[in-house]
């Protein structure tokens, strides 16, 4: 095998204790989540505003990612899979024959945490859901806390990519040479694009230059500026990505642009114009 190729064959639980299991995507949903509180907390400190307010906007920011990635993962892509048992959508045990939970007390279930999630299903909660955290504890614009929030999700994405990588899920299309990875615990033979490395590292290269024109230039001034440039860049660099990543609906395959790209188009229309706008004071 050329030392180009890497197989991939790492097991996507660190320890498993009773049927109950801690994965490496779940340690870095939280280290993104930690992380992000905490560069938050240098900006709201840049912008005058307690931290007391950090607590409900963690609160708001948690709960909206979590149930627009689940539902946005349910019908964008997998509604066959649930339409007829609603239930599995939120319940993170499934039956199966010979499985067993704690210790052997609970037969017949396995514990499976609740997987599959949707970053457009969280484009769409989490702003409504800061819309109304703008409003009730900020008494600011929906617009500031959402050129804010965009830097914080930017970092996220890089995280959350990379437990994609340690799960072996979301991955590219064979690159028909010797370079790639071998996911070997999804069954590939063949070298594949890596596109979760690739999202992981255009995420992490955007927080950088949002974190830059925050506390760098006078863009935050202008609101819905960086936000429009996080729409623009996360979704273009999506879009471009998907064109050599697996397509997650097999049926869809066939289509001159897959789920996710048609799904990234109007967030890419609504950040031009969240850039481009003249805002009051500028037409005045």
């Amino acid at each position: 095998m050329s030392y180009l190729a890497i197989k991939w064959d790492l097991d996507p639980e660190i320890f498993n204790i009773g049927g109950f299991s801690i994965r490496y995507y779940s340690v870095m949903f939280i280290i993104a989540f930690v992380l992000g509180l905490h560069l938050m907390k240098k900006i709201f400190t840049e912008d005058n505003i307690s931290h007391e307010k950090m607590d409900p906007l963690f609160m708001y920011t948690f709960v909206s990612m979590l149930i627009g990635m689940r539902l946005g993962e349910v019908f964008f892509y997998s509604w066959a899979d649930y339409q007829d048992n609603l239930l599995q959508i939120i319940l993170p045990f499934r039956r199966q024959e010979g499985a067993e939970m704690l210790f052997g007390l609970v037969k017949g279930w396995k514990f499976t945490g609740i997987s599959g999630f949707a970053s457009h299903g969280a484009a769409i909660a989490i702003p409504i859901a800061l819309y109304f955290y703008a409003k009730k504890h900020l008494q600011k614009s929906w617009l500031f806390i959402l050129d804010r929030m965009g830097i914080m999700v930017a970092l996220a994405g890089f995280f959350i990519r990379m437990g994609n990588f340690f799960n072996s899920e979301i991955y590219g299309k064979p690159t028909g040479s010797s370079f790639g990875v071998i996911f070997t615990r999804a069954g590939e033979k063949y070298p594949c694009h890596p596109t979760q490395i690739y999202e992981a590292v255009s995420y992490l290269i955007l927080f950088f230059i949002l974190w830059r024109l925050y506390w760098k230039t006078d863009k935050k001034q202008k609101e819905g500026y960086l936000f429009g440039v996080f729409m623009i860049a996360l979704w273009s660099l999506r879009f471009v990505i998907e064109f050599i990543k697996k397509p997650q609906v097999q049926e869809r395959g066939e289509w001159a642009l897959n789920t996710g790209q048609w799904l990234s188009i109007p967030l890419i229309l609504i950040g031009v114009w969240l850039m481009f706008r003249k805002t009051a004071s500028e037409k005045s």
